[in-house]
């Protein structure tokens, strides 16, 4: 019999593109559905979720500024990543949600498909959200949707992997950078989703992830003056409800984007609510003949 002692994965922070611990050291311990210890998560502080906005600030700029075609490039490449390490993920989110190993593959292959799904829509989203408007006189006059900027995403709670690809694609493939919060109680599978985004192309700070207490995290992003919009679908729920409301207040400090939780089932088609919610419409009017 091997005396070998097994390598436990160490979970990290996905910032900047980089692999930080929390700066608090702080850790916390994540179990599975029937509380068999899995790993211990970083327990993420307001300073990381600080150095996050500013990682996803940076990365703003060359990623609202690339190409759709070049977006849906790399959103398509992390799908070819995730199909690569397709069992480790129907591994974690097992584990992470009590799901038999054919419901959690279910689960794995829809995230997958979603990519592909979002890839696809980068170069298409203009025609539907923007065009040439009817204008009495002698001017053109064009909308076009441009990205709200820096979101924060908090993750859903109870869908680990598939509610969390769900959230982030839609986000980034018009061109904002997003600061994620991982589900609080399975946070494994979202940290695991940093190291196929730091190898899939996908410039460093366009996707920042954090693990922790969502409550804790939650406050100072929707507070925070340079996150432009936030995603609450990880705050619903009896155990996150009061905090919707009180995320919704702090929102309205810098007027940003607010998507309310609802209940969602995350299995079903992807629909382009969540495409449209974080874009702005920039309008041109151009004299004829001129």
């Amino acid at each position: 019999m091997s005396d070998r002692l097994s390598v436990l994965k160490t979970y990290k922070l996905f910032v900047g593109g980089k692999f930080p611990r929390s700066e608090s050291g702080r850790v916390y311990e994540v179990t599975d559905s029937k509380g068999k210890w899995l790993a211990n998560a970083p327990l993420s502080s307001r300073k990381d979720a600080r150095d996050a906005v500013v990682a996803a600030r940076k990365a703003f700029p060359g990623w609202s500024g690339a190409t759709a075609y070049n977006r849906g490039q790399i959103l398509y490449r992390v799908a070819e990543m995730l199909e690569g390490r397709r069992d480790q993920f129907v591994a974690e989110v097992s584990d992470a949600e009590g799901l038999s190993k054919s419901k959690a593959a279910a689960q794995v292959d829809a995230a997958i498909d979603r990519w592909v799904w979002y890839a696809g829509w980068s170069d298409k989203v203009a025609q539907i959200a923007g065009g040439a408007n009817p204008v009495a006189g002698p001017y053109f006059n064009l909308s076009t949707p441009e990205p709200t900027g820096v979101v924060a995403l908090l993750a859903p709670q109870e869908s680990s992997f598939l509610g969390l690809v769900s959230v982030i694609a839609p986000a980034i493939v018009t061109g904002n950078t997003v600061v994620v919060v991982a589900s609080e109680h399975a946070p494994l599978p979202a940290l695991s989703l940093g190291e196929v985004l730091a190898t899939s192309d996908v410039p460093g700070g366009v996707v920042n992830i954090l693990s922790g207490k969502t409550a804790e995290l939650s406050g100072p992003l929707a507070a925070h003056q340079d996150v432009n919009a936030i995603d609450l679908a990880g705050a619903a729920g009896e155990l996150h409800g009061e905090l919707a409301v009180a995320l919704e207040k702090a929102a309205a400090d810098n007027l940003k984007r607010v998507v309310r939780p609802q209940a969602v089932d995350w299995l079903a088609e992807p629909g382009t609510d969540r495409l449209l919610s974080f874009l702005e419409t920039k309008t041109v009017w151009h004299p004829i003949g001129t």
